[in-house]
């Protein structure tokens, strides 16, 4: 067959484009564009649920053999299991106990939150004084396994940014106000609502039980009468960025004329003490 040069160059250009589309096969493919790091949403706390029976759960909890019976000497007139379902405790909660003293509420926290929850008992360091030796014997042998105990001031807690499905604070926002004879603070007030706001999770609740002081006392009544009027707490509470969702008068006592020390024995055990559930907005 005669080649002419017409048809070796024909040959030739075939020959390069069958090696150029063979190269581009054995390209390695563009890497795709590296995704976009998102921060991922804090966990929201389960919303009050219409199949927990709160009120069980609290029954459960007061009723528990496990409980010391030296705790079961103040139910009458503290009312834990009416307490306990407005805080509307449940299985599986984290539990942030602020100011939990020797543990009286820590035991029916423990027993409701159960082996799946967790309570985290709080107080001031400067407490121990008072009550280190009830918590260790409240905590001894590891007997609630799932409480832990933390100590701190009420404007920098050990916990996490919205870790905890409740809140509670029973008896102890006029702490805020208390001004110890060697000037030492607690925790300054609006830093203190800031940080239960910050642990708290997105649709938590907050509940607050303190002495009630006559409406419109100034805060300085924490400090000289260990009382609040609760108008200050609502005021703080909805400036931090909760919302109040109910309240409660189960300990409320219209014979408290809520203008003497509630150490004074006219009143002590008996004070008036109103009651306030806040919910963090989801």
């Amino acid at each position: 067959m005669k080649i002419t040069t017409r048809t070796l160059m024909l040959a030739l250009m075939a020959s390069a484009a069958t090696l150029a589309a063979c190269a581009k096969k054995t390209e390695a493919p563009s890497p795709a564009p590296a995704a976009e790091e998102v921060e991922p949403a804090p966990a929201e706390a389960a919303p009050p649920r219409a199949d927990v029976d709160y009120a069980a759960v609290a029954a459960s909890a007061v009723a528990d053999p496990a409980r010391p019976e030296e705790d079961r000497k103040d139910d009458e007139r503290r009312k834990p299991a009416t307490a306990l379902e407005f805080f509307e405790v449940a299985p599986g909660m984290t539990v942030f106990e602020i100011e939990a003293g020797g543990g009286w509420y820590t035991e029916l926290l423990s027993h409701a939150a159960g082996p799946g929850g967790a309570v985290v008992m709080q107080n001031p360091q400067g407490f121990l004084s008072f009550v280190g030796e009830q918590i260790k014997t409240r905590l001894a042998g590891n007997r609630l396994a799932n409480v832990r105990q933390s100590l701190s001031n009420f404007d920098k807690f050990d916990a996490s940014d919205a870790s905890a499905d409740l809140v509670t604070w029973v008896q102890g926002p006029h702490e805020l106000y208390y001004k110890p004879d060697d000037g030492t603070s607690l925790g300054d007030p609006s830093a203190s609502y800031a940080e239960i706001y910050r642990i708290t999770k997105p649709g938590g609740a907050f509940v607050v039980i303190d002495h009630s002081a006559a409406a419109g006392a100034p805060e300085t009544a924490g400090n000289d009468l260990h009382r609040i009027d609760r108008a200050i707490v609502v005021a703080m509470a909805e400036a931090a960025g909760f919302k109040l969702e109910a309240e409660s008068d189960f300990l409320a006592n219209a014979e408290d004329p809520r203008t003497i020390a509630v150490f004074d024995p006219a009143i002590r055990g008996h004070t008036d003490q109103f009651a306030l559930r806040f919910r963090k907005p989801r």
